[in-house]
């Protein structure tokens, strides 16, 4: 084989080579492709839920409640339901001062034995003098006053022994009169005396309780 024989049957193979080289190279890169561009997609976004905030339930405020009056204010009285509910609501134990236990005295030797209603009456004709003025400036001068009460003793008022009853009763109904903690229908009177007794007022009378007539 000449030279050139030999040459061009070098070339025929090496381009023989060449192609099955390119041709296992195609094959290759397509085998390959999909792997590679399956490797490199990005990946899906993750789903993001859209934030609904909840909403919100307001409650309005419970409206305040109102006020209640208090019936017991300074100065005010307080109401009982009956008299006797008064008298029995007042404390009759302890010290007492002097015009108190004038008026309780007055109360006990006149009137002791008489209904609730009878006892107040009197403890109103005292506390009725010492406010005109016209029979003494306290509770005591209306009491001592000479020839008004028959059972006080040379200007003064016999004691009384504190546990009787009558007593404790008789002190109670003077702190209701004093407290105005119950309205007297002999609110206004200044003079009572017996039912026995006919001293021929021309006074007004205005109340008949008990054993008592009631005059102003």
């Amino acid at each position: 084989m000449s030279f050139f024989s030999k040459a061009a049957a070098a070339a025929v193979a090496t381009l023989s080579i060449i192609g099955l080289a390119a041709q296992s190279s195609a094959g290759l890169a397509a085998e390959v492709a999909p792997i590679a561009l399956a490797t490199i997609q990005p990946a899906a976004a993750p789903q993001v839920q859209a934030y609904i905030p909840a909403p919100v339930v307001t409650t309005p405020n419970p409206a305040p409640a109102p006020a209640v009056a208090d019936e017991t204010q300074p100065g005010d009285a307080i109401a009982y339901p009956t008299l006797a509910a008064a008298v029995a609501a007042q404390q009759t134990r302890g010290e007492i001062d002097e015009d108190m236990r004038c008026l309780a005295g007055a109360i006990y030797y006149e009137s002791k034995g008489e209904p609730l209603a009878g006892q107040l009456a009197v403890a109103e004709v005292i506390l009725n003098r010492a406010d005109s003025g016209r029979f003494g400036d306290t509770i005591c001068d209306v009491v001592k006053q000479p020839g008004q009460f028959s059972f006080v003793r040379g200007g003064r008022v016999p004691a009384v022994d504190p546990s009787r009853p009558a007593w404790r009763t008789a002190l109670a109904v003077a702190k209701v009169a004093l407290n105005d903690a119950w309205e007297s229908n002999a609110d206004d009177a200044l003079y009572f005396h017996a039912r026995r007794a006919a001293p021929g007022w021309g006074r007004t009378r205005v109340a008949t309780i008990g054993n008592h007539i009631f005059y102003r």
